[in-house]
């Protein structure tokens, strides 16, 4: 029997799975149902799998898969992947040697400092403008969408989500406002057309920054409107209001301290500041191997025991926490892989067919891991000053244009 046989004869306690070899043979492994995933076949065309598998699982399947050494037989890439997550949660995110290693390492893995932080973000961020274009919404918002209709529209849900942030922020007219992470400007941009307010949007990206720029003075608000290629750690003045969507997962755990004390700093005495990022509901782990080495270096999601201990040691207050169900990522991310896919073609002229399979196994991967595994997505309110905000939460659930509309269409 191979050392895979063994290895799946462990992991599989989920779903269906059969792997045909090399050498033609097959083997079915099976477990409980799996409801919504179908059973999956794969294929193994390189006879050196069999044994590199079972040492870093994520690592090997995902590099074999985008050079064409294993392909999906029966069942959906998807299927493959949420099958692989439900099976691997119970191992805590050890379930390799590779993932000892990984371990013992993790805090190496996230050192960033300045200049690691840019190379990082140029690696994900500064790809080619028209390849965000195939998949994202007409704003370019690259971060979990709000979906309390399930079928709204990816345009509709990120509308949605944009108006959650607002009403947390409270914003007033001529305030001043730090967007950190501030990707193409479409949060920036909505804070000054629907409050009034002024605000400074940062980015690590040449590219966001370009485009940032550009869709200001179009939409003539590079007024009220600055966007710069700073980091957040370099940045001086005050703010009344500060904001962050989908940065702080580049941040890393030895500079949780660095990022809330910079905010606490950067914050007035009465003003109030949102951070909304990818945790995890388990223990804290370590960065899939995979999305580590081709999507994300330097990133990771925390688990929040590891993140409220240095907003604690920073002198803000937490004002406010929600957790937003797994579901509204795993519905964002199921938009942009519908949407990806059907634009395939166009992602692999600008690009090549294995960045397209390496895109893929990231958005269908990311998916099962909002379905299946634990991440999940949290927004945090915090103040300088507890008494900054109301003391309950109705001004977060005033009326929503874009909710109402999408109930008014069901």
């Amino acid at each position: 029997m191979s050392f895979l046989n063994l290895f799946l004869r462990r992991f599989i306690v989920h779903g269906s799975l059969t792997v045909i070899y090399s050498n033609g043979q097959s083997f079915l492994f099976e477990g409980k149902a799996l409801p919504d995933v179908q059973p999956c076949t794969i294929r193994l065309h390189d006879s050196r799998l069999p044994w590199t598998i079972p040492l870093s699982p994520s690592l090997a399947v995902g590099e074999a898969f985008m050079e064409g050494r294993l392909t999906i037989e029966e069942g959906t890439l998807y299927d493959f992947l949420a099958l692989a997550t439900a099976n691997a949660r119970r191992f805590g995110g050890v379930i390799s040697p590779s993932d000892v290693l990984a371990w013992l390492t993790r805090r190496l893995q996230q050192w960033n400092p300045v200049s690691a932080s840019r190379r990082n973000v140029a690696h994900h961020y500064d790809l080619s403008d028209a390849f965000y274009d195939l998949f994202l919404d007409e704003d370019r918002l690259y971060s979990c969408a709000y979906f309390p209709v399930p079928r709204m529209t990816l345009d509709q849900a990120q509308a949605a989500k944009k108006r959650h942030i607002i009403d947390k922020l409270r914003l007033s007219p001529g305030q001043r406002v730090l967007d950190i992470g501030c990707g193409w400007g479409g949060l920036a941009l909505a804070m000054a057309r629907e409050a009034d307010v002024t605000v400074t949007g940062i980015t690590l990206s040449e590219h966001q920054l370009k485009i940032a720029r550009q869709r200001a003075k179009a939409a003539g608000l590079d007024d009220r409107v600055n966007f710069e290629l700073i980091d957040y750690r370099q940045i001086g003045l005050t703010f009344d209001r500060i904001v962050s969507v989908g940065m702080f997962e580049h941040v890393g755990v030895d500079h949780y301290a660095t990022f809330f004390n910079k905010v606490r700093g950067l914050l007035t005495d009465s003003g109030i500041a949102l951070l909304h990022a990818i945790g995890r509901s388990g223990r804290p782990t370590t960065t899939d191997p995979w999305i580590r080495k081709y999507i994300f270096p330097g990133g990771y999601c925390p688990s929040l025991s590891e993140v409220l201990p240095a907003t604690e040691k920073s002198s803000l207050f937490v004002t406010d926490l929600e957790i937003l169900s797994p579901l509204h990522y795993a519905d964002t991310l199921r938009h942009w892989r519908a949407r990806f896919c059907s634009r395939w073609h166009k992602a692999a002229a600008l690009y090549d067919e294995r960045f397209c399979r390496m895109w893929e196994f990231y958005l269908a991967g990311a998916e099962a891991s909002f379905r299946y595994g634990d991440l999940m997505v949290f927004q945090m309110q915090m103040a300088g000053n507890p008494q900054a905000v109301p003391r309950t939460r109705d001004y977060m659930l005033g009326a929503d244009a874009p909710i109402a509309a999408a109930r008014a269409a069901e």
